[in-house]
């Protein structure tokens, strides 16, 4: 595809970024200068908690928002990092008096409620471990992932605990002790009322001693049609929290951030909670799900400066008549950023029409804990492209060979596996109970991804697509988020699924799922426009020869097209692990 450039403009340094020199921060760049920027514990040990809320709360940002909270049916709750000491304090002590110890993986199963947040802050600070669950996951997800991280505790409401937890508690004979958001009273020894215990803590904690490599989230993943594995993080991955969020999200003090993933998702804690108070920024939480004149309301309301967001968002927003600046007032808007999946170059253009400033896309994984690769404000941003890399991070396109070893690409151009070198603060440290996976990760002191790409002759990254997601055509080598990103680019096309599908003649047929947007209604006559579109754009050995309507594509509450569900249901297969499935 033709690549395109948007230069950077003047008008989005309106405040000072930081990194304005990319080239320069990325060759004298080291990890250990980041240790300055936090405090420590009075023993000398590192905890996410302390610097995320106390340090700010012990200091000149104690009567600071730190949390702005929108409920869904309207009711707005604020907390100061002050308040937020006080009742993660609290929490931290409700943990303490039920004889939760250090390393003892405590779970939350819950909407966007701010009891969350508090409790996210008092497990770490109690030493504990967070493991974070989606709450609109089914029962048997919901199983598997307490099972295999050894629960001990739960954090949850009512509704959630009678529907999906209380008819299987039987099989979690190891949970000690479930902790009611909502509840009143006790319903039995095990199932206690949050509000109760946390009216009679105290509200002075002190921070269980952690060290830096002490284990403090725990965050499940899946692979295509594997069971879920635990992902192992550490305290110090704040290094790379915090350097994300004054690179990449250029977060400054008088910025008001909004990220708007769900914690039950890495990027919901680790952008959505952590990163925005390790730089005292106010954190605006909204309770309810996607609505878009209700965001634009929160962006306007609130004077959002700084938004992360997913691409599934921004094609909503993309399929709707609205004019955002002729409707909304969105002056205070100066940085979007978007994770999940690929940004296609169309969304980043329109961000460019109707926003009036590019979307950055950036690309990460749950195992690497933090923003890799990203699109920067001092650079012009190539639409398609995921960026650079982050000072700190060696990212390179290689080619594992035979015999174990791994040779790096320099050609510009030539695909291959994206790869790190490991040693970055926020790489996994395993996976839990599972060892030999985590070994196969890293081959020749390589991080292998699992994700195909190229780097062009400046630099940038462009994905190609998942490794086992490659379509193989007339001995073409077919990524499918070329193909998508390519019918995007047609009026009628709302958001786009490419698989490769067995073909006796060509080994595989490139097959692409659309969905439409409105006004446009699936006919064989737009089903042969866009062949014939795809055609003109990608050339007939790329092309796909196959084009299927669907109303609403399988994705992932992260927002990634799930090719591989596609794959499954075209064939007849079985359809592995659908826990991440949106509902």
């Amino acid at each position: 595809m033709e690549e395109k450039r948007i230069k950077k403009n003047p008008a989005d340094f309106s405040v000072q970024p930081n990194m304005t020199d990319y080239e320069s921060t990325y060759d004298s760049f080291e990890w250990e200068s980041v240790a300055k920027e936090f405090e420590g514990l009075p023993s000398g040990g590192l905890n996410i908690a302390h610097e995320a809320i106390d340090r700010h709360a012990n200091g000149a940002l104690a009567e600071k928002l730190a949390l702005i909270w929108l409920g869904e049916n309207g009711e707005t709750r604020t907390y100061t990092f002050a308040q937020m000491k006080r009742e993660s304090a609290k929490f931290a002590n409700v943990l303490k008096s039920l004889g939760f110890e250090k390393g003892e993986r405590i779970y939350t199963l819950s909407t966007r409620l701010p009891e969350l947040y508090i409790g996210a802050m008092g497990i770490l600070k109690n030493g504990s471990v967070m493991c974070p669950l989606f709450s609109q996951f089914g029962p048997e997800p919901i199983l598997q992932r307490m099972q295999r991280g050894d629960a001990r505790g739960l954090l949850t409401t009512q509704r959630l605990y009678e529907k999906k937890i209380a008819p299987q508690m039987d099989k979690l004979p190891e949970l000690r002790t479930i902790l009611l958001i909502d509840a009143e009273e006790d319903v039995n020894e095990k199932v206690l009322s949050l509000p109760r215990l946390m009216e009679k803590a105290s509200d002075s904690f002190e921070i269980v001693h952690t060290e830096p490599e002490d284990m403090s989230l725990l965050h499940f993943t899946s692979g295509t049609t594997g069971m879920p594995k635990g992902v192992i993080h550490v305290h110090k991955a704040i290094y790379t929290h915090w350097v994300t969020g004054a690179y990449v999200l250029d977060l400054h003090r008088n910025d008001i951030f909004w990220c708007t993933a769900d914690p039950g998702w890495v990027t919901g804690t680790s952008y959505g909670i952590i990163a925005p108070w390790l730089h005292g920024v106010t954190n605006i939480v909204n309770e309810a799900e996607f609505d878009a004149e209700r965001w634009y309301e929160i962006l306007q309301k609130y004077k959002v400066s700084v938004w992360y967001t997913a691409p599934t968002a921004i094609r909503r927003l993309m399929r709707l008549d609205i004019d955002p600046l002729k409707s909304y007032d969105l002056s205070s808007l100066r940085l979007v950023q978007s994770v999940g999946e690929p940004l296609n170059p169309e969304a980043v253009v329109w961000g460019v029409e109707k926003l009036k400033m590019p979307i950055h896309d950036n690309w990460w994984q749950t195992e690497t804990g933090g923003i890799m690769i990203a699109n920067y404000l001092c650079q012009d941003v190539k639409p398609g492209s995921m960026g650079r890399p982050l000072p700190g991070i060696v990212a390179a396109v290689v080619q594992q060979n035979e015999d174990g070893t791994v040779t790096e690409i320099t050609e510009p151009g030539k695909e291959g596996d994206l790869a790190l070198k490991p040693g970055w603060p926020s790489m996994f440290r395993g996976y839990l109970h599972n060892e030999e996976k985590y070994k196969k990760s890293f081959v020749d002191g390589w991080y292998i991804s699992g994700d195909l790409a190229y780097r062009d002759a400046d630099g940038y990254f462009w994905f190609v697509g998942r490794a086992d997601d490659i379509i193989k055509t007339s001995g073409h080598m077919v990524g499918p988020f070329e193909v998508e990103s390519a019918l995007m680019e047609h009026p009628a096309v709302a958001e786009v699924g490419v698989i490769g599908k067995p073909d006796p003649l060509i080994g595989q047929m490139v097959k692409a799922f659309v969905s439409l947007k409105s006004g446009y209604e699936p006919t064989e006559k737009l089903k042969r426009e866009l062949i014939g579109f795809g055609r003109k754009k990608l050339g007939a050995a790329v092309a796909p020869k196959e084009i299927e309507f669907q109303e609403n594509l399988p994705k992932t509450r992260s927002g990634k097209i799930m090719r591989r569900l596609l794959k499954a249901r075209e064939l007849g297969l079985p359809e592995g692990d659908t826990s991440t499935l949106e509902k």
